[in-house]
């Protein structure tokens, strides 16, 4: 399913080319006169003048992951930020490189290979617990074992501590 934009490309080329024309005024004149951000003039005028008309209607869309893996690797060997990394391959948001790196740091350039896209499956509700190791329960039954011994053996020795000091007691 694809994004509806909320700006049309004639629309766009039309406030561009304003801008470009040079008698409009600014960035914030032109904003103001179509009711939209400065910021958004300016990164459309940007676009243009990097990648002509069409990284300006180019819309988001789905990237391969070795794309994915040569945007992050190229953008920290030309030392890019986000931002200019996402104008110089015409990805709409520099959120989305910054989610690639995200994962290509955390977990590794494989995992941009994956489709990562819509709702996770939610699978069988009942899904089998894993069985615990057999040996991993021999070892925990035998400690808890351990401790109870432990435990009575203490309690044994503080009675007798005990009695010996009501017996000393008597004795005085």
């Amino acid at each position: 399913m694809s994004r509806k934009r909320k700006y049309s490309d004639e629309f766009r080329l039309k406030v561009v080319l304003e801008y470009l024309s040079g008698q409009s005024g600014g960035f914030g004149t032109i904003a103001n006169r179509y009711g939209i951000h400065h910021s958004i003039v300016k990164k459309w005028v940007h676009k243009y003048e990097l990648h002509g008309t069409e990284g300006l209607f180019k819309a988001p869309g789905s990237y391969s992951g070795e794309f994915k893996i040569y945007v992050v690797e190229y953008m920290h060997a030309k030392n890019m930020s986000l931002k200019e990394t996402s104008h110089h391959f015409c990805i709409p948001s520099d959120t989305t490189v910054a989610k690639w790196e995200r994962i290509y740091y955390e977990e590794g350039p494989d995992a941009l290979l994956e489709d990562r896209r819509g709702r996770k499956n939610m699978g069988k509700k009942n899904i089998s617990k894993p069985k615990k190791n057999v040996n991993e329960n021999e070892d925990l039954l035998a400690e808890v074992q351990r401790l109870r011994m432990e435990n009575e053996y203490l309690k044994k020795l503080n009675a007798l501590v005990l009695e010996r000091e009501k017996s000393e007691q008597k004795k005085k």
